[in-house]
């Protein structure tokens, strides 16, 4: 907002410009000039003074010329009349014999803002392009880019882009780093600029000469270019090998992200790469700066999907400070969870054993689920000090440490013993909604072995009128029903009282709703009850494979060095979105569900082979990992599609080795029976053609007599198609026979 007196001010400057005293004297001119570029800048308007400032820049004064030319760019759109004139003197200037005036008057006439701009500044820019000057022709190319920006819409002019393609080879690197961005400018609509075999290889030449902003732009164009063999590849390669180990962490970025891409064919190459950048990445990691340390963390915890243990022994670099930021810290959390092992287990446990005690809340609840996590693998370990934070009789704690037990007896149901006798010893009870959810799944599913399993849930049912979470609400309900089915006893009279109020008296239709049911329900009988709410159990002899199997670098080297490695997608299993998290299945679902075979025909007879076109189309590819509880959940959605029984015995095999051969195929391993049992399982998913299969592998079932000893492969997909199918079962047969014929 102008300040008051303005007008008078602007008067006085008036009068001053126009004196030819004024005009006389170099340096109280130039101090008017100052002056009127203050009141601009400070919301004043002067455009009045348009007619003596284009004067002002008849001047050998380079300050004054720029501070000229400032004026000119503002208020050019305010005086488009006046501004004609301006042009005139800029287009002067842009001949003028110091390259330094030349530069300067054409980058402020590419600034104008005006109709009908373009037809003054094409000639003087083309001009600029072939100038002996090179600060000259940095502008001038990039004038090239303002120019076309100024009429998207028109045609591009084919010798402006010959011009900008030849000027790839100027002996001046920033001169040639401009022409790639103002080529990509103009040719956006067409895809960008186009890195040919020549272009390409001149554009290695000259990195060693580019500054680390340009290296990482050329880097980044390069990705465009495919050698024609492997000779040419390695060539490359052997170019862009002292990058790796670049200071500058964008450039060394860069660099692997190129690397990785060029040998998509090559995992050796590829692995030797991430080798050598372990280094300069774990530089990143502790950098000062805490947002290039953020992205550094992001970058390793995408590359331990392929080799994690290429990071266990530098685990200590990712313990946390006090002094850095919530969100450094998470993601160290993150990454504490994917390098433990035998040797490290006790030490990171004690270290995130530390973060629980944490001031900030979000930080402590999230190194108890990070303990959790570990938990799946070394579970005595973990219980002993879960059970330890109980002790400490804090809200936050008592709520996390209960949905972690919760999570723990989902994924390792061995562990449901320790973890009931944990929650019958616990004084504390959950005052947020997560944690009071977690403990009613906890009464609902195995309240048999709490004994205070009626008196606890009895206190969730007195406090329900002043409930307000209706999701707690129809947990209490779904756990006091199963715990009827269990303790009909003790838990007879407080069902009642919880349906009658639920029905008559809840205002949440959901709740009201949901008690209806069961209120139907208990109807039909006890047996029909239990059939319906609990289902089938899961199968005891499973065991769940908690490691993440190593994955191919392609399935995450696109995303390597965006801005898709910091949001975390597709780093894990972790970063599934919500719905597919432990904590939401527990809270929809109603029971413990198994993984129940559907009741379908079997189909012995042998599918068509496909033809190779088909087979090439429909690959198998491997794609982000699902969690153990999205797949039960597609599995109990989707109908059996395709039965067949193999007619290849299964390979005595440890689980680990399966696995890797699966993986080589792309087929993904879920979760395997233990090798001595009789009725052996596997539950493997894949991806084909756009369509995602899920498969059970069975041998030794007891209701098919006369497959014993075959394998009966049971699929089901989203969406369907029967090529994949027949696909899937081809590759499947193939490991399968490869494995037994090596083992034989």
């Amino acid at each position: 907002m102008p300040y008051f007196g303005s007008e008078e001010t602007v008067k006085d400057l008036k009068r001053a410009l126009s004196n030819p005293n004024v005009q006389a004297d170099r340096l109280r001119y130039r101090n008017y000039i100052t002056r009127v570029i203050r009141s601009m800048t400070q919301g004043l308007d002067v455009s009045s003074l348009f007619m003596e400032m284009v004067k002002a820049s008849a001047t050998v004064d380079i300050v004054q010329k720029k501070l000229v030319y400032l004026y000119m760019v503002t208020y050019a759109g305010h005086k488009p009349d006046l501004a004609l004139l301006a042009i005139n003197t800029l287009r002067k200037d842009c001949a003028d014999p110091n390259p330094m005036v030349r530069g300067l008057a054409l980058r402020n006439m590419c600034n104008l803002r005006m109709p009908g701009i373009t037809e003054y500044i094409q000639q003087p820019i083309l001009s600029g392009l072939r100038d002996k000057a090179s600060y000259v022709r940095r502008v001038a190319v990039l004038g090239c880019a303002k120019m076309h920006s100024l009429q998207p819409n028109t045609e591009i002019d084919p010798s402006v882009v010959n011009e900008l393609y030849a000027l790839l080879r100027d002996p001046d690197p920033v001169v040639m780093v401009n022409c790639l961005r103002a080529l990509e400018e103009i040719l956006r609509d067409e895809g960008g600029v186009v890195i040919n075999k020549p272009i390409a290889h001149h554009l290695l030449n000259r990195l060693k000469d580019l500054d680390s902003w340009a290296q990482s732009e050329v880097l980044r164009l390069l990705l465009r270019y495919c050698p024609r063999s492997d000779d040419e590849l390695f060539d490359i390669l052997s170019l862009l090998d002292g990058f790796l180990s670049s200071a500058h962490a964008p450039v060394m970025a860069a660099t692997l992200r190129l690397f990785l891409h060029l040998a998509a064919a090559h995992p050796a190459v590829q692995a030797d790469a991430l080798s050598r950048a372990r280094g300069p990445l774990l530089a990143v990691c502790g950098s000062a700066s805490r947002e290039l340390r953020f992205a550094g963390l992001s970058h390793v915890q995408q590359v331990l999907r392929s080799q994690p243990a290429q990071y266990c022994s530098h685990y200590k670099r990712f313990f946390c400070s006090y002094s850095e930021p919530g969100y450094i810290r998470l993601r160290k959390m993150e990454i504490l969870v994917e390098l433990v092992n035998d040797e490290n287990v006790v030490l990171i446990l004690e270290e995130l054993k530390s973060y629980c005690t944490d001031v900030s809340t979000d930080l402590a609840q999230a190194a108890i689920a990070a303990i959790g996590r570990i938990g799946r693998t070394y579970t005595e370990k973990c219980l002993d000090i879960l059970t330890g934070l109980l002790a400490l009789k804090q809200e936050h704690i008592t709520s996390a440490v209960v949905q972690t037990f919760r999570d723990l007896v989902w994924f390792c149901p061995q562990s449901t013993g320790p973890v009931c006798k944990a929650v019958e010893g616990c004084d504390e009870t959950p005052q947020d909604d997560e944690g009071k959810q977690a403990l009613l799944w906890l009464l609902g599913a195995h309240g048999e072995l709490i004994s205070s399993a009626p008196y606890l849930l009895e206190g969730f049912i007195d406090g329900l009128k002043v409930e307000i979470s209706s999701a707690v609400k129809m947990e209490l309900l779904t756990s006091t029903l199963k715990l009827f089915l269990s303790r009909p006893a003790e838990t007879q009279d407080m069902l009642g009282r919880l349906l009658h109020y639920c029905i008559e008296d809840e205002a949440d239709m959901n709740v009201r709703d949901r008690a209806g049911l069961y209120y139907r329900l208990l109807q039909s009988g006890p047996d029909r009850t239990r059939q319906i709410l609990l289902g089938p159990n899961s199968d005891p002899s499973m065991t769940v494979l908690t490691g993440r199997p190593e994955e191919p670098v392609s399935v995450w080297a696109s995303s390597f060095n965006t801005l898709g490695s910091l949001c975390g997608t597709g780093a894990g299993p972790e970063n599934l979105p919500a719905e597919d998290s432990a904590h939401q299945v527990h809270a929809a679902e109603e029971a413990e569900l198994g993984f129940g075979p559907a009741e379908q025909n079997l189909n012995t007879e042998p599918e068509e082979p496909l033809s190779d076109a088909a087979a090439a189309e429909l690959d198998l590819t491997a794609g982000p990992p699902i969690s153990h509880e999205a797949f039960e959940r597609l599995w109990l959605d989707l109908q059996v599609v395709h039965q067949q029984v193999l007619e290849v015995r299964r390979p005595p095999e440890p689980p680990e080795t399966l696995q890797a051969a699966f993986l080589l195929v792309k087929i993904q391993t879920l979760a395997f029976s233990r090798a001595d049992a009789a009725l052996w399982k596997a539950y493997v998913y894949s991806r084909a053609g756009g369509t995602l299969l899920l498969a059970e592998l069975l041998q030794g079932a007891p209701e098919e007599p006369e497959s014993e000893g075959m394998l009966l492969v049971s699929i089901k997909q989203q969406p369907e198609n029967q090529s994949a199918v027949r696909n899937f079962i081809s590759v499947l047969k193939r490991v399968l026979q490869t494995l037994s014929s090596n083992t034989s």
